[in-house]
């Protein structure tokens, strides 16, 4: 006995979709504030929030506001970034405690104060779409009973 089973060939109909362009809207923020050496990962991953955070999607989202401010918060830090109504950042003031410090820094502070060690850090950066990005270091140093504050870019060099 032998069973036929019929089949059918699938025809695929090909129809062409229309172009859809993709583009990062906060592209610029990341290229900013980005360095080759980044000083934290949890800084990292907060900066990536940050830039791929949707205005338009969230809850309180209005098309009357031409501004909103969200704030983002971890453990280390936080970041308070204003975007505009397109969901483009304008602008960010970012504080980080006790994150890993780049090798710049590290140095510079190395060769000025060789006996002090470091016991308290501040990262400072302060994003503007127009006017670029300021980063800063506040240190506290210590070396036995005595301790001293000091202030450093991300080059390394003492403000």
């Amino acid at each position: 006995m032998g069973f036929a089973i019929s089949l059918q060939s699938q025809i695929i109909k090909t129809e062409e979709l229309s172009e859809v362009i993709v583009y990062a809207t906060n592209y610029k923020y990341l290229n900013n504030v980005d360095t080759e050496e980044e000083a934290s990962i949890p800084v990292e991953m907060l900066r990536r929030k940050v830039a791929a955070f949707d205005v338009k999607d969230s809850e309180f989202y209005q098309d009357d506001y031409d501004l909103y401010n969200i704030n983002f918060f971890i453990p280390e830090g936080k970041i308070l970034a204003a975007y505009d109504k397109d969901g483009k950042i304008i602008r960010t003031a970012e504080r980080f405690k006790n994150i890993n410090l780049p090798n710049s820094v590290k140095k510079a502070i190395l060769d000025r104060f060789p006996e002090w060690t470091i016991s308290k850090d501040v990262y400072r950066v302060t994003y503007h779409n127009e006017k670029g990005v300021s980063k800063k270091y506040k240190l506290k140093l210590e070396n036995g009973d005595k301790t001293l504050r000091v202030k450093v870019d991300e080059k390394g060099e003492f403000l």
